[in-house]
């Protein structure tokens, strides 16, 4: 076995001017993003930590009952629960699904009259072909689903800006978060070039418009929408998924058919649980205090509606994670794939994603610290095994991880060959990926650390042996062919171990920590030091949150209402929306706005500018409005045109996200969107750039 790829996939990378610039970056914005957004949180960051620890180590733990209880609701709620032991079986399930699409359910969904009918800047190749659209999903790249469905004629479509752009290049993601973390503006410019035929352009804004033209016809004329699962809560068979762009929504609101592709261990007990998730994914994977779009999904379209998929189907996953569940490695399945450890890791900032590949130079799917324990774990010791080598062992990646897994320590396993749970009977998988003299000196270091009596006796040996070379200096320089002593000095070991001198400080430390104890190094925070002590109005809060997210805030009475209404669809010469029902929506809106001259459509329609919502509440803390669907409310209505309106009762906003989630109406309803401001990507070079998928502009109107 020969780790030859791996050492020239990290070579080529440490050689790349343009990946080291984009790493550099990444891990700058990501770091300093992710700190200030911890800043925000409600309670100190550690006791947030261990509580999700403790909720995730607890879910592993009992795995069996947590999946038992969560697929009984999944399908009570009348969602399809397909269980795939592996990858193939998971990708004939898909392909089973997309066979039994008939071509009358292509035409059928919320857009049936008008798909097929507008222009496509990246025209279907056959008007019968079937078309699926992908949000990202790191599962889907797990099972390598898009090559499967592309050799079958199935047309795969990767909706996620990041993933849509490597996607036209033909090549997998290199981050967990960030799938085109290596590109440069000017490589992206180019790739659009050469794939979508558009004149050359570096501009990041001129590129994204580019992608969401190409993009929304591929929406519109979906017949499956593919994506994947954030989380699973057990209690209420709900599917949460988190994103930014609005592809998200978009996959699982207008296509007829859903697919949702899940990890088996991504599951929280309850909805309680969900919420200290969300209060910590977004800030340790993107900075933000929350994603703009956050989805509850509970089931198919109910009766009346007229958007949402009428047929879901859960595909649960194990693939390796079985296996896993019973090894040294399972603190790795309490993952929630934010990517902070990739970001943290010097190894990761230097080689970046590609680099990390098998022994015969196949890509990983999960590359960084994770991945390199991950890997080994789900797909083999002896294909994956030698990246556990690339990694320093700072603890970066624990320090970063919001749950608080022990990734270093789990490498060690990996490195000792204990991937099984046993000590190896023969020293074959120790050390995988070190050069022979490596692993001989660590397996004669294990032997002498082995007994303390003999590490006792190494370290008086290594003592004397370094006087013996060098008596009267402070350094000893080794031979030239080691390396030392052209820029390095090896310090000379000391006569006294270390632990004869701890021995002998013991008292002294236990003092000082007794000392440092009664001075209040453990006190707890006082009022005046909670970050919540200074609570502001939830309006207030409301309004801050929303407006530093991109959204518009504009307090009124009833009385003004229209007038303020009236004014914004003037200033864009707009005289046609989408709305809800005047059901939920302030008593006598609707006519008003007739009278005013504005033609009123309820009815999803592509090519409407602006859509009028009501609101079910709003959470203060994140400035985040709740929107499930329902007879006379399509979800649609907040996600399809540029500008979304939405009018709230100041006396349903509500301090936190717990307090929403634990709403009736949000259990019950077959689908909830989370909406915290316009869409938003920064899969371009880390910039931020407003407007994707979904609606550019949100203004909320308060009653």
């Amino acid at each position: 076995m020969t780790q030859r790829s791996f050492h020239q996939s990290i070579r080529k990378s440490i050689s790349n001017p343009v990946l080291q610039a984009a790493l550099d970056a990444n891990a700058e914005k990501r770091i300093q993003a992710r700190q200030t957004a911890y800043d925000s949180l409600p309670e100190p960051l550690e006791v947030m930590r261990q509580r999700a620890h403790e909720v995730r180590s607890e879910t592993i733990r009992n795995l069996d009952k947590y999946l038992e209880k969560f697929i009984s609701n999944v399908e009570e709620n009348g969602i399809i629960v397909h269980r795939a032991a592996d990858a193939e079986e998971a990708r004939q399930i898909v392909l089973d699904i997309a066979k039994n699409t008939s071509l009358s359910h292509t035409l059928c969904g919320p857009m049936g009259e008008h798909r097929e009918k507008t222009i496509s800047v990246h025209p279907r190749e056959s008007a019968s072909k079937t078309l699926i659209a992908k949000s990202k999903t790191m599962v889907s790249e797990e099972i390598e689903l898009n090559k499967v469905l592309e050799a079958v004629g199935i047309e795969a479509v990767e909706t996620d800006l990041g993933e849509y752009i490597v996607q036209l290049r033909g090549e997998p993601p290199s981050h967990i978060i960030t799938p085109a973390v290596h590109l440069r503006r000017q490589e992206v410019g180019e790739t659009f070039q050469e794939k979508l035929g558009l004149p050359y352009t570096d501009d990041i804004p001129t590129m994204t418009d580019a992608a969401r033209a190409a993009l929304r016809q591929t929406f519109l004329n979906a017949d499956i929408g593919l994506s994947g699962v954030n989380f699973g809560v057990a209690e209420t068979g709900s599917l949460c998924i988190v994103t930014n762009e609005g592809n998200g929504r978009m996959v699982t609101t207008v296509p007829p058919v859903h697919i949702a592709l899940m990890g088996m261990e991504r599951l929280v007990p309850s909805m309680d649980d969900l919420a200290l998730m969300l209060a910590l994914l977004p800030r340790s994977a993107t900075g933000q205090t929350i994603t703009v779009y956050t989805q509850l999904i509970h089931g198919p379209r109910a009766e009346g509606e007229i958007d949402g998929p009428g047929e879901r189907h859960l595909i649960i996953l194990d693939n390796g994670r079985s296996t896993l569940h019973n090894t040294p490695l399972n603190d790795a399945l309490m993952c929630i794939r934010c990517g902070a450890c990739l970001n943290a890791c010097p190894i990761f900032r230097e080689i970046g994603g590609h680099a990390y590949v098998g022994d015969r130079g196949q890509s990983t799917t999960y590359p960084g610290p994770i991945g390199s324990v991950v890997s080994p774990g789900l797909l083999g010791q002896a294909e994956f095994g030698h990246l556990a080598q690339a990694s320093t062992l700072c603890g970066a990646c624990k320090d970063a991880c919001p749950i608080d897994i022990d990734l270093p320590e789990m490498l060690l396993r990996i490195r000792a060959g204990e991937i099984s749970g046993r000590q190896p009977i023969d020293d074959s998988d120790a050390g995988v990926g070190l050069p022979i003299g490596v692993r001989w000196g660590l397996r004669l270091f294990r032997w002498a650390a082995s007994k303390p009596w003999r590490f006792r006796l190494a370290q008086k040996l290594a003592a004397v042996f370094s006087r013996v070379l060098s008596p009267g200096a402070d350094y000893m320089k080794l031979p030239a062919f080691t390396g030392w002593g052209f820029s390095k000095d090896f310090s000379r070991p000391a006569m006294r171990p270390f632990r004869e001198r701890f021995n002998h400080q013991r008292r002294d430390v236990q003092l000082a920590k007794n000392f440092v104890g009664r001075n209040g190094e453990d006190a707890p925070i006082s009022q005046s030091q909670s970050p919540t002590s200074n609570r502001q109005h939830p309006i207030s809060k409301f309004e801050n949150e929303l407006t530093t997210l991109g959204g518009n805030f504009t307090q009124c009475t009833p009385d003004s209402l229209v007038d303020g209404i009236v004014a914004l669809l003037n200033e864009r010469d707009i005289g046609e929306i989408n709305a809800w029902e005047q059901e939920y929506l302030p008593e006598g809106l609707l006519d008003a706005l007739r009278e005013q001259g504005i033609n009123i459509e309820h009815t999803p329609h592509p090519k409407l500018r602006a859509g009028l919502t009501g609101a079910l509440g709003a959470v203060a803390n994140t400035g985040t409005l709740v929107q499930p669907s329902g007879v006379g409310r399509p979800l649609s209505t907040s996600l399809l045109p540029d500008i979304h309106i939405a009018v709230l009762r100041e006396n349903t906003i509500y301090e936190n996200l717990p307090q929403v989630l634990n709403l009736r109406e949000v259990r019950e309803a077959s689908s909830v969107s989370l909406i915290s401001g316009p869409s938003r990507t920064a899969d371009i070079e880390m910039t931020l750039t407003i407007g994707v998928h979904g609606p550019g502009e949100v203004h909320v109107f308060c009653i």
